[in-house]
């Protein structure tokens, strides 16, 4: 018989016993240091590599997408095909055994659709106001979503009551927006269009945060639905793709052949599909990486730098589309951000522990 010592050679031993404890206790040290390793949780690495994807992810898709709403004025159709990008991938991803496939029943299904819905309200509302202003503006007017976040929270049970100092902050958020709004000589001056949509964006984003953290939580616990976190973006997408196309039948059905003939005429059909396509292929992929990002560390430090994200948006946007930054608008979207930032913080202090009387 041929026994494994710890040099990996193999060779006859008559003292099996001596190696077979040595072996075992090899397994101990293996087992232990894999617990320990899953306990300390990701590395550091992986972490600044997923927030470098999403940051990227993100920038790009801004500058794809204002590329392509500013090809073609339909920008329902634009946010429908955007998500389209989407559903193929997952499924390609389902169907070659890549990621497994969701295994839920008609009523995960269910508990879902209201998620998507406001899902598809959210990403059309950021495109459609990227799509009729600057990508600059309708990030300085999305950095309110807690805000609405806020009041829902207040309005829709469980109820949510944040600390004061969290509802403190939402003062420089909305004070910061509202100064980035005010133009040198002019007064306030607002795509109020943009403004519309982004708002109805941060509302849709609001109510699906609400809406679906339990739901999510409870579709994840079980494993043999195999649903994480990229599961459950994909379901997600796919549902709000569901929800967007009535909305472009209703809203530019009428006139998609001829805003797709003028725009193919000045453009190039080559150029738009690919503007369209990339927009598509970068927004999914930086929700899976913000999603995963997310599942790691947790809500608090996702929002942190979620609100740094739009400060490189901002900039990046503002130097490829040459979008003015009056001083105003500076200074206000670095207080609303800044607000949005200490919101992030303050709303998840825990309220010091009461002292039991003696």
């Amino acid at each position: 018989r041929r026994w494994i010592d710890t040099t990996g050679s193999f060779e006859r031993s008559n003292h099996f016993t001596s190696v077979e404890k040595t072996v075992s206790k090899s397994t101990i040290t293996s087992t232990n240091m894999g617990s320990n390793a899953a306990a300390s949780g990701p590395s550091s690495l992986k972490l600044v590599g997923l927030v470098a994807a999403w940051y990227a992810g993100n920038t790009l898709y801004n500058i794809y997408n204002k590329k392509a709403t500013n090809m073609i004025h339909a920008h329902w159709f634009v946010a429908a095909a955007q998500l389209v990008v989407g559903v193929v991938w997952s499924m390609v991803m389902w169907g070659t055994g890549m990621r497994k496939t969701p295994n839920l029943t008609a009523s995960d299904i269910a508990a879902c659709v209201p998620i998507g819905l406001f899902a598809c309200l959210a990403h059309a509302g950021s495109v459609l106001a990227m799509g009729v202003g600057a990508v600059s503006f309708a990030q300085i007017v999305k950095a309110c979503e807690p805000a609405f976040a806020a009041v829902i929270g207040l309005l829709l049970p469980p109820i949510d009551v944040k600390p004061m100092l969290a509802y403190a902050m939402l003062i420089p958020i909305v004070g910061g927006v509202g100064l980035a709004c005010v133009k040198e000589g002019k007064g306030v001056d607002i795509n109020v269009t943009a403004f519309a949509w982004a708002s109805m964006a941060n509302m849709a984003a609001a109510l699906k945060g609400k809406m679906g953290g339990s739901v999510t939580k409870s579709l994840k616990g079980d494993k043999s639905k195999n649903m994480d976190s990229a599961n459950v973006y994909a379901v997600m997408n796919i549902i709000s793709f569901l929800f967007n196309v009535p909305m472009v039948v209703i809203a530019e059905m009428d006139t998609l052949q001829v805003e797709w003939d003028k725009a193919t005429a000045e453009h190039g059909a080559q150029a738009l599909i690919i503007n369209i396509a990339l927009s598509g292929f970068f927004f999914y992929i930086y929700n899976e990486f913000a999603f995963a990002f997310t599942a790691n560390v947790g809500a608090v430090t996702s929002s942190v730098l979620n609100t740094a994200k739009r400060v490189i948006i901002i900039v990046v946007s503002s130097i490829v589309f040459v979008e003015p930054m009056e001083r105003n608008t500076v200074i206000g979207s670095a207080i609303a951000i800044g607000g949005t930032f200490a919101y992030s913080l303050a709303s998840k202090v825990k309220p010091a522990a009461k002292k039991k009387k003696a």
